[in-house]
């Protein structure tokens, strides 16, 4: 088990030059590590499941081409990392953080001229992506603490509630998270809080990952049902939502975890600030209508008609609905801008309208630049 604090999903091992990562479908009945060798490895941890949350698997995939090019001493070139990167991308096409760190890496170690060059550019960028999304998270975890803070001295210092859907969390990112990150800088502060964790149906990333975050850290946490959300919102026990993304419109529109939307809809009727934290990678600055140009990804059934968990110290799996009958898994839905009080970025704290986002991040009008907008400062 690694040490609180310096928890972390996934690292490069020096001495075998593989990718060690937490086998995240174990959590929180097993602390599990698997190795990423290949690049069919990589795909299979994303497809899996073994890695998820959108800037984890962009990290994930970053190595994925850095494992590419150094597997060929003859033959390795441009082309053949660009079809990796294709195979790669192709493992879930909803996070648009995939398709952008694999394509900096493709192109960072693309332009070199020999196998040797292309595995040390290679690992370079995918370095330089995960210390990127690191920094970004603690940004977002700074500028986040504001909004907490305010409500705590509106409070009179008393308990701040916050309520979050899936795991947005170090899980997700590589370190702080995005929502949580401003959950554990007011924890650092010596602010009052408590966090109303979704289950969030079907895999129980917030009972499973989330509140063994949360625990972690020493968080006063409660684990509800994912229908729970809006009786907690009418009887005034929530304060604050904040939820991450997966991809992020340019005109604010946010694809997340299924369900998201629905705790939206809940925080507007009953006057509830509801945020998306996120990075600006995850910000998609080519489209500008989430619900129809986002692709929304669909899993396997058996993900709902089972539900895995600890039984006498075993790890198994229970059907839960009737066995011929039918499930559909889709992935994420999308929360439109208007019911998006803000976004928690980097770069600081904006309304969720094409004006404000673009004015936080002007270099995104050009839609020429990486997909990052060319935006680390």
């Amino acid at each position: 088990m690694q040490d609180a604090e310096d928890l972390r999903p996934l690292w490069l091992d020096e001495e075998s030059a593989t990718v060690r990562v937490i086998d995240q479908r174990c959590l929180p009945h097993e602390y599990r590590l698997l190795d990423l060798k290949t690049v069919e490895d990589v795909i299979d941890a994303i497809e899996n499941m073994v890695v998820r949350g959108a800037p984890l698997i962009g990290i994930t995939g970053a190595y994925g081409i850095f494992l590419a090019a150094c597997s060929r001493k003859t033959g390795l070139s441009p082309a053949f990392l660009e079809a990796e990167g294709r195979r790669i991308k192709n493992a879930r096409p909803t996070a648009v953080n995939l398709a952008w760190a694999v394509d900096r890496v493709v192109t960072s170690a693309g332009v070199q001229s020999g196998p040797a060059d292309m595995c040390a550019a290679a690992r370079r960028a995918a370095d330089a992506i995960a210390d990127d999304e690191a920094r970004r998270c603690r940004q977002i975890g700074e500028n986040g603490l504001v909004l907490i803070e305010k409500i705590s001295r509106e409070k009179g210092g008393g308990p701040v509630n916050l309520l979050t859907h899936c795991n947005a969390g170090w899980l997700a990112c590589g370190r702080y998270g995005t929502a949580t990150a401003p959950m554990y800088a007011a924890a650092a502060k010596g602010i009052d809080i408590h966090v109303w964790v979704d289950e969030t149906r079907p895999l129980n990333q917030g009972a499973r990952l989330t509140a063994w975050e949360l625990g972690q850290k020493g968080i006063n946490h409660t684990i509800v049902a994912d229908n729970t959300g809006g009786h907690l919102m009418q009887h005034g026990l929530v304060d604050l939502v904040i939820v991450g993304s997966d991809r992020t419109t340019a005109s604010g529109d946010v694809a997340n975890k299924i369900g998201t939307y629905l705790k939206a809809l809940a925080a507007r009727d009953n006057g509830i600030p509801f945020y998306v934290a996120l990075p600006s990678s995850t910000f998609d600055w080519g489209i500008s209508d989430g619900v129809a140009q986002i692709p929304i990804e669909s899993r396997a059934a058996d993900e709902v008609r089972f539900v895995q968990g600890l039984d006498r110290g075993r790890l198994t799996r229970v059907l839960v609905c009737p066995a011929d009958s039918p499930a559909a898994n889709f992935a994420f839905d999308v929360t439109p801008a208007r019911l998006v009080t803000g976004f928690i970025t980097e770069k600081g704290i904006c309304r969720a309208t094409a004006e404000d986002i673009a004015a936080l991040f002007p270099q995104a009008r050009n839609k020429n630049l990486p997909a990052d907008g060319g935006m680390n400062p």
